[in-house]
């Protein structure tokens, strides 16, 4: 690989603290500006007022982000002392190696699979928090296959990301906006929502895969990476796997054990994610039996439940894998310490939406917007474009689908459906637009954290994946301003 000279990134903290103080800055200006809120003991809709953040507010933002985020957070924990424990097995390294082995010539082909698992599990659950253990893994499997860890940090966010982004089923967006539409009295055509959330998801899936593995192409030739010589042997140190694979490597019969335990562990917590419930009662029902794992059945997971399990099936893993037994509380101690770095970026990102929700910027800010947008008359395509854009800054501001569903929703479909468009087509410009900013967003507490895992520098991934995300926001914006002006 072609030796490069070694540029500085931004620190992952400073972006966060500088987005922190200018949204605080925002609240400032925006003090005063009423918006709807709801009283929390009537449940009333009572009017309220944008408060300017104070002092205390600010300095005490981080501390509330950790407490807000607590779930993630200890699943994270947990997450580190599983995979701290696989490490000291040896059976992930082996099993890299083995895998890289056989499939020489063809690693190209890993990249589009594994992309695909991802998005299946972004387009059905909102697979986001979860994918954050993925990032040290595919990271790792890249570098051993000659790639670099933007090959395998892409195929984890880019998968799930896009899945996100043409949400079919996922409760969590999709879900939460047709909700919001039927509560408000709007009626909703499941059918055209599932056919513009699968063009979106398809669509931006093969744009996705072939630009990255355009990319992983020319790194493999040693001629395009974005990583220098020092930053990669840096981050092999840190993943703890040798890009020198052996002709003779082979995996133990412990180590395929542990291997199988590892693909369990994650197998496990998608169905416990799952939400069977809204997908099938027979088959939600049919999982009861799980409840004696955690008190909650597949379906009903959440982090607190996915923490336990991931630490149980660590210990299963350091019972089989490790041949001294002493070299298990180190393990634990040392993946609960790597973890701490990651876990401060999350609660860091967390507490800018702490500000705006205890300020009441979000919700001023998405009401007058769309009230705005809403009352300006525009012909429908025009609109759909526009509700986009609007969209796409709004989820900044509000990084969770469900939130900015949940916001946004009750007041578009409405005026909307009163206007004689497609509400489905609203949805999905709600949906798409969120999904597109949390591709890249430092207010999306598991990307920074994923990345941060996988030692790779946010202003680093956005410079790299600027010319797709423009693609993808471009294609996007296209499908449903077309999609506006056909339905409505």
């Amino acid at each position: 690989m072609a030796e490069k000279k070694k540029r500085r990134s931004l620190n992952t903290f400073v972006i966060l603290l500088v987005v922190l103080l200018a949204v605080s800055i925002v609240t400032w200006v925006a003090s005063g500006q009423t918006y709807t809120g709801f009283d929390e003991e009537t449940g009333e809709a009572v009017e309220m007022a944008v408060q300017g953040a104070s002092v205390s507010d600010i300095l005490m933002a981080p501390i509330a982000g950790w407490h807000d985020a607590g779930d993630v957070i200890g699943f994270v924990f947990c997450l580190g002392i599983f995979l701290s424990i696989l490490n000291a097995t040896g059976a992930l390294e082996t099993g890299i190696h083995v895998l890289v082995k056989k499939l020489k010539g063809k690693e190209l082909v890993l990249v589009w699979i594994l992309m695909f698992l991802f998005s299946v599990g972004g387009t059905t659950y909102g697979m986001g928090e979860e994918t954050v253990g993925f990032y040290i893994l595919l990271a790792a499997t890249m570098v051993a296959a000659g790639f670099d860890p933007l090959v395998g940090a892409a195929t984890v966010l880019l998968g799930a990301g896009t899945g996100v982004l043409g949400s079919t089923i996922n409760p969590f967006a999709t879900g939460a906006a047709v909700s919001a539409a039927v509560d408000s009295g709007v009626d909703v055509n499941m059918g055209t929502v599932y056919v513009l959330a699968i063009i979106l998801w398809f669509g931006t899936f093969i744009l996705s895969g072939l630009f990255v593995t355009s990319y992983a192409k020319k790194v493999k030739t040693g001629k395009g990476s974005i990583f220098t010589a020092e930053q990669i042997k840096e981050c092999t140190q840190a993943y703890g796997t040798s890009t020198e694979i052996s002709d003779n490597v082979r995996l133990t019969g412990k180590q395929k054990a542990v291997l199988i335990v590892f693909a369990l562990s994650f197998v496990v917590q998608i169905l416990g994610f799952i939400p069977w419930e809204d997908l099938n009662e027979g088959i939600f029902n049919a999982f009861g039996f799980s409840a004696f794992l955690t008190g909650n059945p597949f379906g009903w997971w959440w982090f607190d439940d996915a923490a336990t399990w991931f630490l149980l099936m660590g210990f299963v893993m350091g019972f089989i894998g490790l041949d001294d037994k002493k070299k298990f509380m180190p393990c634990v101690i040392n993946g609960f310490t790597d973890m701490i770095s990651v876990n401060l970026v999350i609660a860091l990102a967390r507490a800018t939406t702490v500000i705006m929700a205890t300020t009441g910027l979000g919700t001023w800010l998405v009401e007058a917007s769309i009230t705005a947008l809403t009352a300006s008359g525009l012909p429908a395509p025009i609109f759909g474009f526009l509700d986009y854009v609007l969209h796409v800054g709004l989820s900044f501001l509000v990084p969770s689908s469900s939130g900015l569903a949940s916001l946004s929703a009750p007041i578009v479909s409405p005026i909307v459906a009163g206007m004689g468009w497609s509400v489905e087509a609203s949805i999905m410009i709600n949906v798409a637009a969120n999904g597109f900013v949390n591709l890249f967003t430092p207010t999306c507490g598991f990307i920074m954290g994923g990345l941060a895992l996988a030692r790779i520098p946010w202003d680093t991934w956005v410079k790299w994946s600027a010319k797709l995300l423009a693609v993808i926001a471009v294609f996007s914006a296209v499908v449903l301003t077309v999609a506006m002006l056909i339905l409505s």
